[in-house]
């Protein structure tokens, strides 16, 4: 196994893992640890190059920092990527290598499920690593963290409609992109709160099913966009709110699970020039992390105590709201801003 540092200015570090054994190629970004350790999910994805993992985990573990930030969780941001095909890379030694990996940052960065990673994976990496989160409940662990993304969405759902005027989510027409693990329990959720729920998906069979069992309507993925929705829910990758795609949005709102939704900061001054409300995701979507923070307290994992904090989230999107709106500022920007006035008071002592 070689494990290499790449420098990166503002991260605290960036470390690459090529383990030509097991095949695994990896890399850590740590981004910041004021707060306490780095917490971040780790992802697989058949990126094309390692400069597009790289891109990936850098935006990720930033967006790490500001979101453990805004939750206050007592911790800072990290993330990790492994490069591969999760449906035919995937292997127990590729995972105990990842773990021998986690483990020689010494506890620097802790890892938890995200995008096709689940508990199975996990588990192969806790053999070789004390750092990893989110492991199954029956072990002491807080489980799947994916229904507790979802149930925060859900939360600061209600403080973006508020914000664009209405009282509650009962008859709001709300388009999904993404129907996985979290989108998928989202418009479950938002459909039992009285909401119209459209969705969308890449995978086909996947929205066929969710459209059989629970009845909402469906679009296909390439058309989703001329769809007019009050709020439009990013559930997939990010990068998605760009200069293509935000001239075609037909929504009051934006505001989903999906990391890093902005392809760049600029576009959220394109939302709000628009009229469209964004619910920065670093905000809406802590839900997860939430939950699997609370393993990381003295008195360790706490349902009621996770539940406690994620009601939290209604409250930090209010503050960004009005930040923003007191400013001038887009929502991004103000988030940005309540996260670093965080940062600098845990640094202050």
């Amino acid at each position: 196994m070689e494990i290499t540092d790449i420098q990166v200015d503002g991260y605290e570090r960036v470390a690459r893992c090529r383990d030509e054994e097991s095949g695994l190629h990896a890399l850590i970004a740590v981004h910041d640890t004021t707060l306490g350790p780095a917490l971040g999910g780790m992802r697989m994805w058949p990126y094309t190059s390692e400069d597009e993992a790289l891109f990936d985990v850098l935006r990720l573990s930033k967006g790490m920092t500001y979101k453990s930030a805004v939750a206050e969780t007592g911790l800072g941001g990290g993330k990790s990527v492994i490069i591969g095909d999760p449906r035919k890379d995937k292997s127990p030694a590729l995972f105990r290598a990842m773990g021998r990996f986690l483990e020689a940052l010494d506890g620097k960065y802790i890892t938890a499920e995200d995008m096709n990673i689940g508990i199975s994976d996990l588990e192969y990496v806790r053999e070789e690593s004390r750092w990893v989160t989110g492991l199954s409940v029956e072990k002491g662990s807080s489980g799947n963290p994916s229904p507790y993304t979802a149930h925060g969405c859900l939360i600061g759902l209600r403080a973006v409609v508020e914000e664009y005027g209405e009282e509650s989510l009962e008859g709001q027409h709300v388009l999904i992109q993404g129907v996985g693990a979290v989108g998928g329990r989202l418009a479950i959720l938002l459909k039992e709160a009285g909401a119209r729920v459209t969705i969308c998906d890449i995978n086909e069979q996947r929205v066929e099913e969710m459209c059989d069992e629970h009845g909402f309507e469906s679009v296909p993925e390439l058309e989703h966009l001329a769809v007019e929705s009050d709020i439009y829910c990013p559930c997939a990758r990010g990068a998605g709110l760009n200069d293509e795609t935000i001239p075609r949005l037909r929504s009051k709102a934006v505001a989903g699970c999906a990391n890093n939704q902005l392809l760049e900061p600029r576009h959220a001054v394109d939302l709000m020039n628009r009229g469209i409300v964004y619910a920065p995701d670093y905000v809406i979507n802590a839900g997860g992390i939430i939950n699997v923070g609370v393993e990381m307290t003295e008195g360790g994992y706490d349902e009621a105590v996770a539940l406690e904090w994620i009601g939290r989230i209604y409250g930090n999107l209010k503050r960004v709201f009005e930040i923003s709106r007191e400013e001038g500022i887009p929502t991004n920007k103000a988030a940005l801003q309540l996260a670093q006035a965080r940062i600098d008071a845990g640094r202050a002592g």
